[in-house]
């Protein structure tokens, strides 16, 4: 039996009404929502935007780094029979205006005079739109309200007109649309419904068995299907408290405030968390090296043995008294249960550091059309390298060209307004066909090993999968991001970058004189060292997979540069056309 999101959230309030659902700094103390407060300003942000005009199926954006208004504008929206549509920060006004548009959005609701310059900038492309609520400040622009303007406005709606709004859905119904990042093209819109958004939370939060209290730290775009699993209906499921970052740059010391019982970070955070580790190691005495060395060594293998249930090696709890426990407190990890990686591929190298150090990290495989989750892995079931196993109640397969397919409650309804996406994306069966090139080992755990569309063929004909080559590319200390070239080509060959926080050591390691990337991009003395990195890792490769050429590429690629999706993935067309005289080089 299907149930919606307002029902899910009306027992969340009943069962936990005075405990804290919602911490966020405000004046630089952190102010916390019960969950009858939350309930009680979402149902006024509800019959603010039914006072704008929103009727039941129309559009509501929101841009906006993560904050408790984002979050009861988006259950709002739901409640007064909106569809939400996130909208990634980093978004010009060309894409906003898409988004907005393609949902039919009658309200928009914006952080800051930054994202509201955006929409002033393209409403007249807007004909649904009714208007902009801005969160953060006051506005003179007509139609522009502030947050407690919205409030005020819902004050005057009838409670009983936004009950039939809510009492007129079903399970079934569409209740938010998720845009893709759009590696290729314009963003699909994803439809979810009711049930696979409270299915998958639900599912999702049980199987890792959290507890009513327990926190988790909201920081991702909420615009991705991921955060709002895990910081949105994840806790209105499970009675998790929700605490915002107060940014990006200060995700490390709001980790260390809150320290979560479970955190989501994709792979590019881990990434810089290793980075920052081991930059601080690095100054560390003679002694403090050899223990730390002592312990990665026992805390290798002792993951591995506690993944296959197998005794801890001795020596391993000295390991985690002196070095791990100090480590997980140092990062804010020192409660967590549950460290989760999704959204993207991460590396062997990446994964085995942190369980190096006492710190296990879940990979979590998905995408925005099964709801966020089709694997799971959890503290008592995981494997390092592996994506985790099926979600339970779901379906996962392997089809015959080896592409992974899931089935289930998570799997959307299908993309907004494109019939031909659908059509290709869902079969006659039910099966949702990801994309993804995989496999299931014999303990039902799924291995990911590339992208069908990102799949390179060589002049020769040989199929090669590039994510594994790039994984172990960016094992290298010094490489920052890379990206495999041989499509129709006779030989492989790459560019990277390189680690900004690194490059000074790694040059005078290499015995150049570059001081930035810059600088070593164009010193044969420091390609020639890092070639020689290279050619070790093509020790590791078949013949057909070897890198025989490398360009440094002198900035890291970037979501502002248009490398990147805004959920860290390599936009490879992207990369292609805009380095293609330095890919041409090397051929």
């Amino acid at each position: 039996m299907g149930r919606t999101v307002m029902e899910v959230f009306a027992d969340a309030t009943r069962a936990w009404g005075d405990q804290p659902a919602l911490k966020a700094k405000r004046a630089g103390a952190w102010k916390a929502w019960t969950w009858r407060e939350y309930d009680a300003e979402l149902r006024r942000a509800a019959r603010g935007m039914m006072a704008l005009g929103l009727e039941p199926g129309q559009g509501v954006a929101i841009i906006g780094f993560n904050s408790p208004e984002w979050f009861m504008a988006d259950i709002g929206a739901i409640h007064a029979g909106g569809v939400p549509a996130g909208i990634y920060t980093t978004s010009t006004p060309e894409q906003c205006q898409y988004i907005a548009g393609h949902c039919d959005a009658a309200v928009v609701v914006v952080e800051n005079a930054e994202h509201l310059a955006k929409f002033l900038a393209v409403r007249g492309e807007l004909p649904a739109l009714k208007g902009i609520v801005l969160i953060e400040g006051d506005s003179s622009e007509e139609g522009v309200h502030s947050w407690a303007q919205l409030l005020a406005l819902g004050d005057g709606v009838p409670a009983a007109d936004l009950d039939a709004r809510v009492a007129a859905q079903q399970p079934d119904d569409v209740c938010t649309l998720i845009y893709t990042s759009g590696t290729t093209g314009q963003p699909k819109a994803v439809m979810i419904s009711h049930d696979n958004i409270t299915w998958t939370a639900k599912q999702a939060l049980d199987t890792i068995d959290v507890s009513p209290g327990e926190s988790v730290l909201s920081y991702l775009p909420l615009s991705h299907i991921a955060e709002q699993v895990v910081s949105v209906h994840g806790p209105i499921a499970a009675g998790m408290t929700t605490w915002f970052a107060e940014g990006m740059d200060q995700l490390g010391d709001n980790l260390r405030e809150v320290r979560p019982h479970v955190f989501l970070g994709v792979p590019r955070v881990w990434e810089k968390i290793q980075a920052k580790v081991m930059a601080a190691g690095k100054n560390n005495s003679f002694l403090k090296k050899k223990i730390a060395a002592w312990a990665r060594k026992k805390g290798l293998v002792g993951g591995q043995a506690d993944q296959h249930k197998r005794a801890l090696p001795l020596g391993y709890g000295l390991a985690d008294k002196l070095v791990f426990s100090k480590v997980r407190e140092r990062l804010g990890l020192d409660r967590c249960r549950v460290q989760i990686t999704s959204a993207a591929p991460i590396g062997r190298d990446t994964l085995d550091f942190f369980l190096s150090l006492g710190v296990p990290i879940f990979e979590v495989y998905g995408m925005s059309e099964c709801t966020g989750p089709a694997t799971i892995s959890t503290p008592d079931r995981y494997r390092t390298g592996k994506a985790g196993w099926c979600l339970p109640g779901a379906e996962l397969k392997i089809a015959a060209d080896g592409e992974v397919c899931m089935r289930g409650r998570h799997v959307f309804k299908g993309y907004f307004k494109n019939e031909a996406a659908t059509a290709e994306a869902l079969d006659a069966e039910g099966w949702l066909h990801s994309g993804d090139i995989g496999v299931i080992d014999a303990d039902g755990f799924l291995q990911i090993t590339d992208r069908k569309k990102d799949l390179i063929i060589t002049a020769g004909g040989e199929n090669i999968a590039p994510q594994v080559i790039e994984g172990m590319l960016k094992a290298i200390g010094a490489i920052s991001q890379a990206v495999v070239i041989g499509d129709k080509r006779k030989y492989l060959t790459a560019l990277v970058t390189l680690d900004p926080d690194r490059v000074a050591a790694d040059a005078q390691e290499a015995g150049s004189p570059a001081k930035n990337a810059s600088e070593a991009a164009g010193c044969a003395t420091f390609n020639a060292w890092l070639m020689k990195q290279v050619e070790e890792v093509n020790s590791r490769l078949a013949r057909v997979q070897t890198i025989k050429k490398v360009t440094i590429i002198p900035s890291d690629f970037s979501i502002e540069g248009g490398e990147m999706t805004p959920t860290m993935k390599i936009k490879r067309k992207v990369v292609r056309d805009k380095y293609g005289p330095q890919i041409e080089a090397m051929y």
